[in-house]
């Protein structure tokens, strides 16, 4: 897992692209944003406030105002890694992330997505 060009792409470019995710597949926004507020305790406002900056994932995730403590639970293959494998913390999250996204895409209850 080499490509870490990923740590410095703006999170502005890659959040629409969640969002279509989800929403292709009968998903809203408002949910997608939930998934982000769980995990990192963002909240519309700050999160907001993120895309304007346009701060990239590395500096998304460092000024997070609170990970979850549960993201741990997030479990399963993606991009053909297993999540809980992967060493690097950041390369990590954003792989947690991605996992919760296509979790919701693939009509999972919110409840189990956010690991209650």
């Amino acid at each position: 897992m080499k490509n870490m060009r990923i740590f410095t792409t703006p999170f502005k470019d890659i959040y629409p692209l969640y969002v279509q995710k989800a929403e292709r597949k009968g998903r809203t926004q408002a949910e997608v944003n939930v998934i982000i507020f769980w995990m990192t305790g963002y909240n519309e406002v700050t999160l907001q406030r993120q895309l304007d900056k346009e701060v990239d994932f590395e500096t998304f995730f460092a000024e997070a105002p609170q990970i979850n403590e549960n993201i741990s639970l997030i479990k399963g293959v993606i991009c053909g890694y297993r999540i809980e494998e992967i060493e690097d913390e950041l390369m990590q999250k954003i792989r947690q992330l991605d996992k919760l996204i296509d979790e919701l895409a693939k009509g999972k209850p919110m409840e189990k997505i956010l690991r209650k």
